[in-house]
């Protein structure tokens, strides 16, 4: 699961057993070992020694001590206090100030849920408290701090505290939720600024290092490397996150994501996890993304983004089969919006993107890098491999708009046994106007189905790029000769194109 890494929870800070030892052993006895076990292997290293043995030496490892000293004073921690309205008039108790369903909503929701269940109706409305602390760095002299959308979300007060403990009241300049990016200002002149990298592409492997605030801990700093770089998640797909093993926690939200030339390269953002904690998959927001949208809050106190119109995922080798590409590469269209800028330049569900503007799409991020970057009505040329060829298309990005919802699901009508799903038409009352999604809701999987990842539930579009809305369609494909098949389906919002091994 993703979990935003701000604000900071309680937590209990325990001792890691010693692994090694067979038994537990008292202080006093570990060390009488110790200082038995130094002669022994004295003398032992005496009677064997090992020839031509060369010092141990770091000398191949990056010294980040001069890195930390010299941006540490740059970066700040930020806590912050507000009110959340909260919604209670129905079952799905929302937030009205915040839709993007955080860990921290749907622990909310789920209290105030099981409240009424036990105590009756609640008002309209509770105004819930909010107080939590994240992490952020000064990029001009004279106070402009970037930090995380969802560090100051809902804040009616923020605090900005710097390293000689020097507190200020910012005022938020401007947020976006779409990249999580957010500039502050404090009344203050002369502060210490961090240098930012220029854009340039990043290496996996690259030494980083990263600076914040984990649990309050502040000025606090961890290394690793660039695990990954533009990386798509779910929900995301904005941003070409940085991926890195560096320790992220709750609290670094808004810190900076550094190189060996000390130079900001991202902003840390969120961190994958299934105990709510650090477990060595971390993201960032890159800095060419973070720094195009600050500056746009500066000028104008908002910011647009350009919106292709298109889900996209990964080809893997079985993809690449289905769709006849001599090798998998480049971004899979499962997702086409009605009217949307691609839907007009002639781009097909099962369309997959090679090249954007000439650059090379490897992989669905190198798309998603480009889209983020640009400006409404900016034209982009696509190259698209369909039937068996490339064919170039022509763009003109508008402004973002929200996706389409997904239709309730009913009862299994029909098994399709080759491959191994049964499935039923939507009801009339599940169709949500014109630009709804059509289909047959998959009601059960087995066999090939449920090993390709298919879940009860998904609603099935096509097969390859062939939509299907009746069963008869979907018997007639899956009668085909076919060694491999691509089956989109639309799941929880979003569409995915899942490749079948027939055999």
């Amino acid at each position: 699961m993703l979990y935003l890494v701000s604000p900071s929870p309680r937590a209990i800070l325990t001792h890691p057993h010693i692994a090694l030892l067979p038994t537990r052993l008292s202080a006093w006895a570990f060390g009488l070992l110790t200082l038995l076990a130094v002669p022994v292997l004295s003398q032992a290293q005496a009677a064997n020694p090992t020839p031509n043995a060369a010092p141990a030496t770091t000398s191949g490892l990056p010294d980040m001590t001069r890195i930390a000293a010299k941006l540490s004073p740059s970066v700040v921690n930020i806590s912050v206090r507000g009110v959340r309205k909260v919604s209670t008039a129905d079952d799905l108790l929302v937030s009205d100030t915040d839709a993007e369903g955080s860990r921290d909503d749907a622990v909310m929701r789920e209290f105030l849920k099981r409240f009424q269940q036990r105590f009756g109706a609640l008002p309209p409305q509770l105004s819930m408290p909010v107080r939590g602390e994240g992490s952020g760095f000064i990029v001009r002299a004279d106070g402009l701090i970037l930090t995380n959308a969802h560090v100051v979300s809902d804040a009616d007060e923020v605090v900005v505290k710097l390293t000689d403990r020097r507190e200020f009241v910012a005022k938020v300049l401007g947020t976006d939720k779409l990249t999580d990016i957010a500039v502050l200002k404090i009344d203050a002149q002369g502060l210490p600024s961090v240098s930012l990298a220029p854009p340039r592409p990043l290496q996996v492997g690259e030494w980083v290092l990263a600076i914040g605030s984990p649990f309050g801990f502040e000025s606090t700093v961890t290394a690793g490397v660039i695990s990954a770089t533009r990386r798509s998640l779910p929900g995301d797909g904005s941003v070409p996150f940085i991926q890195t093993d560096a320790a992220i926690n709750p609290g670094n939200s808004g810190g900076p994501l550094i190189n060996m030339a000390g130079e900001v390269i991202g902003i840390n953002a969120q961190i994958f996890t299934l105990s709510g904690g650090y477990q060595g998959v971390s993201f960032a927001i890159p800095m060419d993304v973070a720094n195009r949208v600050a500056q746009q809050i500066v000028a104008t106190g908002k910011v647009r983004h350009a919106k292709l119109g298109i889900g996209v995922q990964e080809v893997d080798q079985l993809l690449a089969e289905s769709f006849q590409m001599p090798r998998p590469t480049g971004a899979l269209v499962s997702d086409v919006s009605p009217g949307g800028a691609a839907e007009r330049a002639g781009v097909l569900v099962g369309d997959v993107v090679l090249t954007a503007n000439g650059q090379e799409i490897a992989r669905a991020g190198d798309l998603s890098a480009i889209v983020s970057l640009a400006q409404p009505r900016d034209k982009l040329d696509l190259m698209v491999w369909r039937g068996g060829k490339a064919t170039l298309l022509h763009a003109s990005m508008d402004d973002s708009k929200t996706d389409t919802p997904k239709p309730e699901l009913g009862t299994p009508l029909a098994t399709i046994d080759r491959l191994g799903v049964s499935l039923r038409a939507l009801k009339p009352d599940e169709l949500r106007g014109p630009d709804a999604a059509v289909g047959l809701v998959i009601e059960k999987v087995s066999g090939i189905a449920e090993r390709a990842g298919l879940q009860a539930g998904d609603l099935l579009l096509a097969i390859n790029t062939t939509p299907v809305t009746t069963i008869a369609q979907v018997r007639r494909l899956a009668a085909l000769p076919d060694k491999s098949m691509a089956l989109l389906v639309l799941r929880d919002g979003s569409r995915l194109y899942l490749p079948l091994r027939l055999g």
